[in-house]
């Protein structure tokens, strides 16, 4: 097994400061790529080249944003990339260059890039109708809610349509509170749920919370297989949240929030026989269950279509987003006609919510996962990329973990594997390289050390042994 020479250690050599250091290390990691004796494998080959870009050059963008956009919306990498064009599971810069797109757009592109009957779709649709109201009869909202109802299981069956899964989370929280009558939630530590002031309240993550009212959610302990006090063992986490129903609130709740793997927390699944304890807790409280599969859902677990299947639990609502338009703002809320029915207490309304273009995207998108097998293949090809991730672990000490299912993978990334201290500047460094190299992958996790690998359901063998090669070439020179 291979050891390293922290970077840490390296950079405490010079006599910069540490915000020095990383300004300048992904400079570093530049020169160390040309002038290497160079990644030799090549990308898997692809019938597609992008027309000629004519458009503005990086530089031209980055001073656009700085002046016209939000300060709060960064980039990655320290030279950011110009991307215009896309096709299945690749991405292109403004040179022509092809990258393997392993992170998606955040979890995000299922079916692949520009796929050509995703695009047929919204084409059409557009051509014919682009935007009236929900207020009016068109099929194509009704066509699609029964395609997504009928991939549910038991009496999930009413749908309502939003923008995204921060919307989704937002209204689903709210029916859970107008059916019980009761205020308190329960979601994890370490999760995340979107940034409105109810889903950023069931969010637990220092970084994504603003200093503003958060009220009404408590935040259980978070059965964490690789960092948590009981390892696997999801029912002695479980004990937690009756001890939050008895002393936190007045024994009566109105529900319980979580994804089966948390995205943006660094890929974490859920210790085995978590959620049926705590489902079981929950419903003794009154409560309602809700499933986040904003990230996991729309068959990128491989094994089921959503990722509560695999812990063998039916909630009582379903957020999704992200996957559901393969890249078009959608989202969805399905639960039962029930719990439904207390929307009509009031009005509600959403102006985008189940826009025909939108909904003609999302009942595309779940006919290219049955007629391509991209289930399947997120299962086949996923193990095989996990497998080859746990060679490479085994190969060097600054991988900690490797976990995830199907195409929702993790890397975690420590100095130290008895300590599990995150090598956050490492995992900068190897991003950046692996970007030089054309490979693409997330980070994620509280400490910002895990790599998030979730690719396109299309993704293939070829795909995964680049990636994995590519990661290989740049640990193996550090």
């Amino acid at each position: 097994m291979q050891r390293f020479i922290p970077v840490r250690k390296l950079l405490s050599e010079t006599k910069y400061s540490l915000r020095r250091q990383r300004r300048c290390f992904s400079q570093v990691a530049r020169n160390e790529v040309d002038n290497s004796d160079g990644f030799v494998h090549k990308l898997p080959p692809f019938d597609y080249s992008p027309p000629p870009y004519t458009g503005p050059s990086a530089d031209e963008i980055i001073s656009k944003r700085r002046k016209y956009l939000s300060p709060a919306m960064l980039t990655l990498y320290s030279k950011p990339l110009n991307i215009v064009d896309g096709r299945m599971q690749y991405l292109f810069d403004d040179k022509g260059r092809r990258y393997v797109d392993a992170f998606g757009g955040i979890a995000t592109v299922c079916c692949g890039h520009c796929h050509p009957d995703v695009v047929e779709a919204i084409v059409n649709q557009t051509k014919r109708l682009q935007h009236s109201t929900i207020l009016y009869l068109n099929h194509t909202i009704a066509d699609f809610a029964e395609a997504l109802g009928n991939k549910l299981p038991g009496n999930l069956k009413v749908v309502f349509f939003t923008n995204s899964g921060t919307e989704a989370n937002e209204l689903a929280m709210m029916m859970a509170r107008l059916y019980t009558g009761c205020h308190d939630i329960i979601s994890l530590r370490n999760a995340y749920h979107g940034n409105a002031l109810g889903t950023m309240g069931a969010t637990s993550q220092s970084i994504w919370k603003f200093n503003v009212i958060q009220s009404g959610v408590h935040h259980a302990v978070n059965p964490d297989p690789y960092r948590g006090v009981f390892g696997s063992d999801g029912e002695k986490y479980a004990r937690d949240v009756p001890d939050l129903i008895q002393f936190g609130t007045s024994g009566n709740i109105a529900g319980f929030i979580s994804e089966a793997i948390q995205g943006v927390g660094g890929i974490i699944e859920l210790a085995p026989g978590y959620l049926p304890a705590v489902y079981s807790t929950i419903k003794k409280a009154g409560g309602l269950c809700i499933a986040d599969e904003v990230q996991a859902g729309f068959a990128r677990t491989g094994s089921h279509f959503w990722g509560f299947e695999n812990h063998g639990v039916v909630p009582d609502i379903v957020t999704m987003a992200k996957g559901i338009g393969n890249g078009i703002p959608l989202g969805a809320v399905v639960t039962t006609p029930e719990i439904a029915a207390v929307l009509t207490r009031r009005c509600y309304f959403n102006t985008f919510g189940g826009n025909p273009v939108c909904t003609a995207a999302g009942l595309a998108v779940l006919k290219v996962i049955e007629k391509e097998k991209l289930q399947e293949n997120a299962f086949v090809v996923g193990t095989y990329l996990k497998e080859r991730l746990t060679a490479l672990k085994d190969k060097y000490d600054l991988i900690g973990d490797v976990r995830g299912r199907g195409l929702m993978l993790g890397v975690e990334l420590v100095t130290d594997r008895k300590l599990k201290t995150p090598a956050t500047l490492e995992t900068l460094h190897i991003m950046d390289q692996l970007k030089e190299t054309g490979v693409l992958v997330g980070k994620g996790g509280i400490y910002g050390n895990v790599f998030r690998i979730t690719p396109p359901l299309c993704f293939t063998k070829g795909d995964a042994d680049f990636l994995v090669d590519a990661m290989d070439h740049i640990m193996g020179k550090m």
